[in-house]
């Protein structure tokens, strides 16, 4: 059932759901055929929502019209929603599905629905109240103030569905930070029945995000052998945890987003916490994050670290 437009407080919320951003496009119109899986993996009910505001003017319009513009979008919305809901139930039958036409700001209307929800999933490309949603400040801003997963549903080309193949990937730095990135892609690996690969990039110049005390004069082996060892301590409770998943790690020396970039080209999602040390450091604010959400080939989901949630983004 859809909730009124009203005042965004006095929207109803789902909890536990997963939550769909929708806008029209065949962007969400796939995150929204993904979503609608992840909750029948996960035994959740799925919410579409779909949010609008009235355009700005800057000449005075007669109350009539404004009147007759709301009720266009609200229409639009419903029709939004009805043809996201088809095509969700025609890949996932069983699953629960709920709807929200909201008149408010996408980013407050997603943050808000967040604070109840299991999962926002979003859309790599957008119309209507969701343009530009994942190359500006509207994404980040999504990501660094929702206060539950967030996930960016993409494919190899624009037009592609999100792989159904393949390991899941996790950016791990060796810090505590990672911890919530690490506990989340277990989870997703273990619902979908496939490995989990553990990516951990070093450099010669930098450790812990700071310059090393004698840069390119360590033995390269050396410091590799001691960030495997680093990363392997960091995961050995999360295999006592998952003893009948399959981890691996990956440790190379390099760059975190062309790593990863690469080891996706093979994956079906990657993982990300979005505070850290080392190579993670800056995720949701600078060129990582925005690389990882515009150019992954398949879906990205940025977690937040559990201290992170009452911070404002730096």
């Amino acid at each position: 059932m859809t909730t009124p437009h009203g005042h965004p407080e006095a929207a109803r919320t789902t909890p536990g759901a997963v939550v769909v951003g929708i806008d029209g496009s065949a962007s969400a119109e796939r995150a929204a055929v993904w979503a609608g899986t992840e909750a029948l993996r996960r035994g959740r009910p799925l919410r579409l929502v779909q949010v609008y505001a009235l355009p700005q003017v800057h000449t005075p319009i007669a109350v009539g019209t404004h009147e007759q513009v709301r009720a266009g979008l609200a229409e639009r919305a419903e029709g939004w929603l009805a043809e996201a809901r088809t095509a969700v139930l025609a890949e996932s039958p069983g699953v629960e599905i709920g709807t929200a036409a909201r008149e408010w700001s996408p980013v407050a209307a997603l943050v808000q629905e967040s604070q109840h929800a299991e999962l926002v999933v979003l859309g790599s490309r957008g119309l209507g109240g969701f343009t530009g949603m994942l190359v500006g400040s509207t994404a980040v801003s999504v990501v660094a103030h929702a206060h539950c997963p967030v996930v960016v549903v993409r494919g190899r080309r624009p037009q592609d569905p999100p792989p159904a193949a393949g390991p899941v990937l996790v950016g791990a730095d060796g810090s505590s930070d990672s911890d919530g990135a690490l506990a989340f892609a277990c989870d997703e690996a273990r619902l979908r029945g496939v490995a989990l690969t553990v990516v951990h990039t070093w450099s010669e110049l930098v450790a812990d995000g700071v310059l090393r005390p004698h840069p390119f004069q360590d033995d390269a082996a050396e410091i590799e052998r001691a960030e495997r060892a680093r990363l392997a301590d960091q995961v050995s409770p999360w295999r006592d945890k998952f003893p009948d998943l399959t981890i691996d790690l990956d440790v190379t020396r390099g760059r975190p987003v062309r790593t990863l970039l690469e080891r996706a080209e093979h994956a079906q999602l990657i993982v990300v916490g979005c505070r850290g040390r080392g190579g993670f450091t800056g995720m949701l604010l600078g060129s990582t994050s925005q690389a990882l959400i515009v150019h992954s080939p398949c879906p990205v989901a940025v977690v937040r670290s559990q201290d992170a949630g009452s911070e404002e983004t730096r």
